[in-house]
């Protein structure tokens, strides 16, 4: 376990003096505590200090380069909006350096921003409204960073919804056959073959300018997303270490993909696992409330189509790491990885047999908005 010392807060320019520390155990990549300051009139003051992943992303500076741009120019915009900047976006604190982040004595890269309190990050849609919220909050992140110059930010991650790369690696894995396993998951590996024609629809989109390059978040899961304590309005979003440029469908299409599921994407009993058409039209009310005005013909085309091949890239990853032995994502059981790609061939056959109607809502909601 990495564990901050007092030799890497103090490199921090925090307001206020130390008072305590405890580890945030939520996070999967990053290591993350919460520090309490106490400033001279008593207040206490929180902060988020992070250890950054560089196993994963292997150019820390340049990644804070991304997040710090786009904070700050998400800062401007709330603040020209009469919104709270403390709370709607993370504002992240210089080192004693100027720079945002430092590397420590063991290589570790470290970087901190203020505490966003009173707020909730939901791991489970429990009750009804929130998936919405979770749309208005996703699309309104979309839609102050619609002028954002996307071309400036650095790649963090190479290819990541490159779908088409994702198809053809698993094909690789599949001719390889590294672990002996691709004999009995030849029904998945037909599957993937007879929906190959999904994985360049946004490709092609974005080659030919039908689909524009825009500013994207990369992981839209519901947890994303701060609500209101109160309220369960959005208020802030999160995990910015994969903003990219991309297609905002992709941040559409894994929001459905990870929300309108009605198991967990690794539950091996298929028969409780469902493709949640209600939570389709919530949560595509919320984003298109935001974004309708401002998107193309072909984006807004695109959503049902989006939330199948986000699904159909996340269960080809599964089943490609499956192959090569669950040398990617961590496993709790062997069939672990296996059960994942399943789950997201059920969603992707429940979608694909209700896309004429996906289609018609996402048509019907747009026109409302944009009247």
């Amino acid at each position: 376990m990495f564990e901050p010392d007092s030799t890497v807060i103090n490199k921090f320019r925090y307001e206020g003096t130390y008072k305590s520390m405890e580890k945030n155990t939520s996070g999967l990549i990053n290591n993350t505590f919460i520090l309490t300051f106490e400033k001279d009139n008593g207040e206490e003051i929180m902060y988020s200090l992070q250890r950054v992943n560089t196993k994963v992303f292997t150019k820390p500076y340049q990644l804070m380069d991304n997040i710090v741009g786009v904070t700050k120019h998400l800062r401007d915009k709330i603040i020209a909006a009469g919104g709270d900047p403390d709370r709607e976006t993370l504002n992240f604190i210089p080192a004693i350096n100027g720079k945002y982040g430092f590397e420590d004595r063991d290589g570790s890269f470290w970087r901190t921003y203020r505490y966003v309190d009173k707020v909730i990050a939901h791991n489970k849609i429990d009750r009804p409204g929130l998936f919405r919220n979770a749309g208005v909050g996703f699309g309104h992140f979309q839609n102050l960073l619609a002028d954002y110059p996307s071309v400036e930010l650095f790649e963090t991650i190479p290819s990541f919804h490159n779908t088409v790369n994702r198809y053809y690696k698993l094909m690789d894995a599949v001719q390889k056959n590294f672990m002996g396993r691709a004999d009995e998951v030849r029904e998945e590996i037909e599957f993937y073959k007879a929906h190959k024609d999904y994985c360049k629809i946004i490709l092609d989109g974005l080659a030919d300018g039908s689909i524009p390059l825009r500013v994207t978040h990369n992981d839209t899961k519901l947890n994303n997303v701060l609500m209101d304590a109160e309220t369960d309005k959005a208020v802030c979003v999160i995990d910015l270490d994969t903003i990219m440029p991309g297609s905002a469908l992709y941040d559409f299409g894994d929001a459905i993909r990870f929300g309108a599921n009605s198991a967990t994407e690794d539950e091996p009993n298929l028969d409780i696992v469902h493709f949640v058409p209600e939570r389709f039209e919530e949560f595509t009310d919320g984003f298109l409330s935001e974004v309708a005005g401002t998107f193309t013909e072909a984006e807004i085309g695109n959503l049902a189509n989006a939330a199948i091949i986000m699904t159909m890239e996340c269960g080809i990853r599964f089943l490609t790491d499956y192959l090569e032995g669950d040398v990617y994502f961590h496993i709790d059981r062997p069939s672990h990885n296996l059960d994942r790609t399943r789950t997201q061939i059920r969603m992707i056959q429940e979608m694909e047999s209700q896309l004429d109607s996906l289609n018609a809502k996402v048509k019907e909601i747009a026109d409302k908005y944009r009247a």
